[in-house]
C-alpha cells in the first residue's frame, strides 16, 4: 500500500539545524543544542518529538560551551556546569525556546526563570568499557592503562582492579575511543552516549548497576524551558509528548542524593533509582578517591503510576493538584533519606563533600562495602 501521508503533514518532523542565531518566528520553535555529534545526535531526536507534536518546524540551534573549546579537566573548569551556562544564556537570552542537556551535566541548584520541562524516557544508564581486543575488565592484564575523565569512574575501577593505571580523559566520544590500543588499553564512557552515536560496536563491557552505580541522571536528557513559557502553547505540548513519569521520578530521586551531599564532580558518587512496581527504589554510594573505601545506602518509597498520569509532564504539571505535587515531591524525599543515610555511615569522612561539616558528623565506622537497607514510608 502506498503511503499517501504528504510531507507537511504534521505527523511528519521537520527539523533543520542552523550555526547561526536564528530569529523567533510562528511556527518555529528554536531547541538550543551543544554542536557535539553526540549533542546533535540526542537533540534531533528531540526535535523530531517536538516538531510531531505541535506540528510545527523545529530548528537546532548550536551554541558553543565553555567545556567545548576547553581541553582541561573538568574539575578545573568548574565542573560540569560549563556545558550548560552558555545554553542557560541563550534561553534567557531569547535566542532559542528549549534548551537540550544530558541530565547530569545539570548542576543541582535552580536556574532562576528556567525550570525542567521535561524528562524524555531514559536510554541504558550503565558505564561501558571499551578495550582493545575485545576484552573485558577482568581480563585486562595487570597494570592496563585505562582512561576516564570522572573521579567516579576512577574510583571504581580501583575498587575492581587496584592494580589499573588510570589515566586522566577529555575529548568528544571519537576522540576517546581513538587512544584504545594506541596510548591506552581502554576507556569508559556512557553506554547511552554510544548508542546514541550508533557505536555499540566499541562496547566490551556493560557494566552491572549494582557494581558500579552511574553518576545521578546518566543516560537521561533534560529539556529545560523558560519558566514564563512553560505552560504556555505551543511549548506545553511539546513538554507534555517529550515527559516520562517514571524516567523523571528515577533521574530526581538520583539528582537529589547529589544536592543534599553537596558533591560536586571530584566527589565519587553514584545512584541508581528505578520503579519497580508500586514503590521507587534508590541505591546510592560514595567513595574514596582511590577506591577503597566505599559506602552504600537504599531507601524506597511508595510511588503510584496512576498519580504520575495525573500529575502529566513537568512544567504542564496544574498547579494545586495533589497527584501532581506528591509525584514530584516522592523522588526529592527519597534522594534526601539515602543522602542522611550515607552522611551518618561517614560519607563526609571519605569523600570531598559540601553537605556536612567532618567534624560535626555522627561517629560512624568506615569500611569498605558497608551497605545500608531500608524501607522508608
Amino acid at each position: 500500500m502506498t503511503d499517501r501521508t504528504p510531507a507537511t503533514s504534521p505527523r511528519a518532523p521537520r527539523v533543520r539545524r542552523s550555526d547561526v542565531p536564528v530569529e523567533a518566528a510562528p511556527g518555529l520553535i528554536r531547541i538550543g543544542t551543544r554542536g557535539s555529534a553526540l549533542a546533535v545526535a540526542q537533540s534531533t531526536t528531540v526535535a523530531e518529538e517536538v516538531s510531531i507534536a505541535t506540528g510545527l518546524e523545529a530548528v537546532l540551534v548550536i551554541v558553543t560551551t565553555r567545556g567545548d573549546v576547553s581541553q582541561a579537566p573538568l574539575a578545573q573548569l568548574g565542573g560540569t556546569g560549563v556545558f550548560v551556562s552558555a545554553l542557560r544564556d541563550a534561553l534567557l537570552d531569547g535566542a532559542c525556546d528549549l534548551a537540550v542537556h544530558s541530565l547530569k551535566d545539570l548542576p543541582t541548584g535552580a536556574c532562576p526563570g528556567i525550570e525542567i520541562g521535561a524528562i524524555p524516557v531514559r536510554a541504558d544508564a550503565r558505564d561501558a568499557l571499551c578495550a582493545r581486543d575485545g576484552l573485558t575488565l577482568a581480563e585486562l592484564p595487570e597494570g592496563a592503562r585505562v582512561g576516564t575523565g570522572s573521579p567516579r569512574r576512577a574510583a571504581q575501577l580501583l575498587a575492581r582492579r587496584s592494580d589499573l593505571d588510570v589515566v586522566d580523559l577529555r575529548g568528544n566520544v571519537d576522540t576517546r575511543l581513538g587512544r584504545v590500543g594506541a596510548d591506552l588499553d581502554a576507556v569508559v564512557l556512557a553506554c547511552a552516549g554510544l548508542d546514541r552515536l550508533g557505536r555499540e560496536a566499541a562496547i566490551t563491557e556493560r557494566f552491572p548497576l549494582d557494581e558500579a552505580p552511574a553518576a545521578p541522571g546518566q543516560g537521561a536528557l533534560a529539556i529545560e524551558v523558560r519558566s514564563e513559557d512553560a505552560s504556555r502553547a505551543p511549548y506545553a505540548a511539546a513538554l507534555a509528548a517529550l515527559d516520562d513519569a517514571e524516567s523523571r521520578a528515577s533521574a530526581l530521586a538520583e539528582r537529589a542524593v547529589l544536592a543534599t551531599l553537596e558533591a560536586g564532580c571530584a566527589a565519587p558518587v553514584g545512584a541508581t533509582a528505578q520503579v519497580v512496581g508500586a514503590r521507587l527504589v534508590l541505591r546510592a554510594e560514595v567513595s574514596s578517591l582511590d577506591g577503597t573505601q566505599r559506602l552504600v545506602a537504599e531507601e524506597t518509597l511508595p510511588w503510584a503510576a496512576a498519580a504520575a498520569g495525573a500529575a502529566g509532564a513537568g512544567a504542564a504539571a496544574a498547579a494545586g493538584n495533589g497527584a501532581a505535587a506528591a509525584v514530584l515531591e516522592t523522588p526529592q524525599r527519597l534522594g534526601e533519606t539515602v543522602a542522611r543515610r550515607l552522611f551518618e555511615m561517614g560519607a563526609a569522612r571519605i569523600a570531598p563533600l559540601g553537605g556536612a561539616d567532618p567534624e560535626t558528623t555522627s561517629p560512624a565506622t568506615t569500611r569498605p562495602e558497608t551497605t545500608n537497607r531500608g524501607g522508608s514510608r
